[in-house]
């Protein structure tokens, strides 16, 4: 059975709209049904209780101003690297495996999507997909937390949906998205849905994401 809250933290990510304010009850009750609720509620009196321009301005210096926060999760591990190039491949074909396709201009590894692949999962799937990706996730929060984000909490109650525990990341990137927003186009804000069923057939099978760069295999002369 798939997990509505998830596309809730997913909408929660996204940069802020009238419509985000305006949804913020149903999606409590979507929250309290998953017991989620509580962990998120600063964060939720913080949108309800804050002008929207005013939402808009912290948004984009939280996220779009400060690397270390980026809400695109190859970005903090792999860099410059050709490895996130491919990374981000893999990801595109995760999704098309389990039947969907990527609408909009967002990077596959958009945090938003990525939590909206994890609401049409079953409760199985989504764990082991959330137990790749923990290592950065978690990353983001303690950066958000480190510097007083309300949208730290998000992060914080993903790592309670998965037994992995989290590592950590072995040191900051360059930062440098060029290369992977010409390959697949730049980020476009928003709260519409950002995934849409493909044309294949819903395919399972576990298939590893390289989430997180695991150390080299001893080299054998």
């Amino acid at each position: 059975m798939s997990n509505p809250g998830y596309l809730v933290l997913s909408a929660l990510l996204q940069y802020p709209e009238a419509e985000l304010v305006a949804d913020l009850a149903q999606m409590d009750d979507v929250l309290a049904a998953q017991q989620w609720q509580a962990p998120l509620q600063g964060l939720l009196a913080h949108i309800g209780n804050t002008a929207l321009i005013d939402l808009q301005q912290e948004y984009v210096a939280t996220f779009d101003r400060s690397p270390g926060h980026s809400l695109h999760l190859f970005e903090h591990i792999h860099g410059e690297s050709r490895d996130r190039g491919q990374a981000m491949v893999d990801l595109m074909e995760e999704y098309r495996r389990h039947g969907l396709q990527m609408v909009g201009d967002d990077l596959p590894d958009y945090v938003p999507l990525f939590l909206e692949f994890l609401s049409q999962q079953d409760h199985e799937e989504a764990e082991r997909l959330l137990g790749d990706a923990i290592h950065v996730l978690a990353h983001i929060g303690r950066k958000l937390r480190a510097n007083g984000s309300p949208y730290a909490c998000i992060f914080e109650l993903l790592q309670t949906q998965t037994a992995v525990q989290a590592e950590e990341l072995s040191g900051p990137p360059v930062r440098d998205m060029d290369e992977a927003l010409e390959t697949f186009g730049p980020g476009a804000d928003g709260i519409e849905p950002l995934l849409k069923p493909g044309v294949g057939p819903l395919a399972g099978g576990a298939h590893p994401i390289n989430f997180y760069p695991k150390a080299p295999a001893p080299q054998h002369h």
